[in-house]
């Protein structure tokens, strides 16, 4: 829980004090999700969890490519959800269920926003030998790695596993 928080209210303080994020800025808005979220994101993993069974039969170098592909898509995701972002968001970790001690565990949390309901945000989270790291998001009651799953999959079996990363290339310009 701790682990969440600190890296929730930190990259809503750098947002709320960002002039160019405030102005609703994507560029900027992505530049630091890319400093200081992406650090604490397990790439590799999403990115294998949401290629499911077709990771096995991409070549390393196409597995590398997907990854990089897939990091701007979620850099995309996760600036669309803190675009707005202002000085009374707040982040609210809900209480922990759950085996504290285990290695692979979920935090569930409440982003409070001015115009709009709190946001249900859950974080599943697993322990590495770098410390703790972010693998996927739930996102009111939608799981990141398994909407993917269902687009790679489609894209895939129609253009390969090339196809799907000139896709999301595209998708990221």
């Amino acid at each position: 829980n701790e682990f969440v928080e600190t890296v929730g209210n930190n990259a809503l303080e750098v947002l709320r004090n960002e002039p160019a994020a405030q102005k609703g800025d994507l560029n900027r808005i992505n530049q630091l999700v890319n400093e200081y979220v992406l650090p604490y994101v397990n790439l590799e993993k999403t990115t294998r969890l949401a290629a499911g069974r077709y990771w096995r039969q991409a070549s390393p170098e196409q597995q590398k490519a997907l990854v990089e592909a897939f990091k701007g898509t979620l850099i995309r995701t996760y600036s669309g959800a803190l675009s707005k972002v202002d000085e009374i968001s707040s982040l609210e970790i809900l209480p922990f269920r759950g085996d504290a001690n285990a290695d692979d565990v979920v935090v569930r949390s409440s982003l409070s926003q001015r115009n709009g309901p709190a946001v249900g945000v859950d974080y599943r989270l697993e322990k590495t030998p770098e410390g703790w790291k972010i693998y996927d998001l739930n996102v009111e009651g939608i799981w990141l790695i398994q909407n993917y799953r269902n687009q790679f999959a489609q894209q895939i079996n129609q253009n390969g596993i090339d196809g799907l990363i000139d896709a999301l290339n595209r998708q990221n310009q």
